[in-house]
């Protein structure tokens, strides 16, 4: 299975779940900003979850297939169309050799995630396929995928690709009924990031706290993988001391020296100065990832054994929902 970029849109990236194990070395995890809808596209053809996926941000991007391909898409930022016809999201979809595909916009969000049967076949690097774009390595040469680029799949399908390509395979753009329904797994609102207290969150004052618990923040243009600047009211410190550099995460919500708030994302730092007032619950970081420049947000608090239950859970789900797509064949 192979597709040409004929248009590469905004930010077009290969990316897994990301490097896991390196951060002690200095060397950020990166991956999928949202990791849900990455996987809901791999499991829906069958991939195990960490297959290299094209994450797309926004939409304006095209593809051609250069062979018979099986894919699937997931998330908000963009809807696939081709002569015409919107591509559902979701569920496996059978493109034959020579179909151009489009990407058009998706109101929604901002990321969409693209899987082949097999997953991107580029190098693994520290354990990763994934693209970290200001250290140049992984992915497809480092960078973001230009006009001309040809992508592989790996060759090695599992068997449930096997069987879900055999059953759609024929001379036109095809795919089931049934689809995963991703969001079955995401909460009622989309709005209201859930976070616990991070290490220095009783540095702030009683106010600030009030305000960052029950204020609007909204979403900065000069936000990108590495972080979100979030817009709001000032936070003010009741402890003015200064922070030896510690550890952070995605997820973590630091706080500048000026009192605003930035929200890291995948291709954070391993530390950081400033002091964390919060940690998004990771159920919620494809939440943030679907964020766009002047979205507003909240954000509440739950305690860290919540955000781990609810993390069980959301991994107990995806387990059914393997199951379900096997039962299929």
């Amino acid at each position: 299975m192979k597709i040409s970029i004929t248009k590469p849109g905004i930010l077009t990236t290969i990316q897994d779940n990301g490097r896991k194990n390196y951060q002690a070395q200095a060397v950020p995890r990166s991956g999928v900003l949202d990791d849900l809808s990455a996987r809901i596209a791999n499991i829906a053809i069958g991939n195990d979850d960490n297959s290299a996926t094209l994450e797309f941000t926004y939409a304006a991007a095209e593809f051609k297939a250069e062979a018979d391909s099986l894919i699937a898409y997931a998330g908000d930022g963009a809807f696939l169309i081709s002569e015409g016809k919107k591509l559902p999201p979701e569920r496996p979809i059978f493109v034959p050799s020579g179909s151009t595909i489009k990407l058009t916009n998706n109101p929604e969000g901002a990321i969409t995630y693209l899987a082949i049967a097999g997953g991107f076949d580029v190098p693994e690097i520290l354990g990763s396929k994934s693209t970290y774009l200001t250290g140049h390595f992984g992915g497809y040469k480092g960078r973001n995928l230009q006009s001309g680029d040809f992508l592989s799949s790996r060759k090695d399908l599992t068997m449930r690709s096997q069987h879900i390509l055999h059953s759609l395979k024929g001379n036109q753009i095809s795919w089931p009924s049934w689809y995963v329904n991703r969001s079955r797994l995401l909460p009622a609102d989309r709005k209201t990031i859930r976070i616990f207290p991070a290490g220095e969150f009783n540095w702030f004052d009683s106010e600030s706290i009030i305000n960052f618990l029950s204020k609007e923040f909204s979403v900065g243009l000069n936000s990108n993988r590495m972080g979100y600047q979030l817009y709001g009211n000032k936070i003010s410190r009741r402890k003015n001391e200064e922070l030896l550099s510690t550890a952070v995460c995605p997820g973590t919500i630091q706080v500048t020296g000026n009192g605003d708030v930035i929200l890291l994302m995948a291709d954070c730092q391993t530390t950081g100065g400033y002091p964390r007032i919060g940690q998004v619950a990771a159920v919620d970081l494809p939440l943030c990832a679907q964020l766009k420049p002047n979205d507003s947000i909240r954000f509440t608090e739950i305690s860290r054994d919540t955000a781990e239950i609810l993390y069980i859970e959301r991994e107990k789900q995806l387990s059914d929902l393997k199951l379900a797509v096997a039962s299929r064949f």
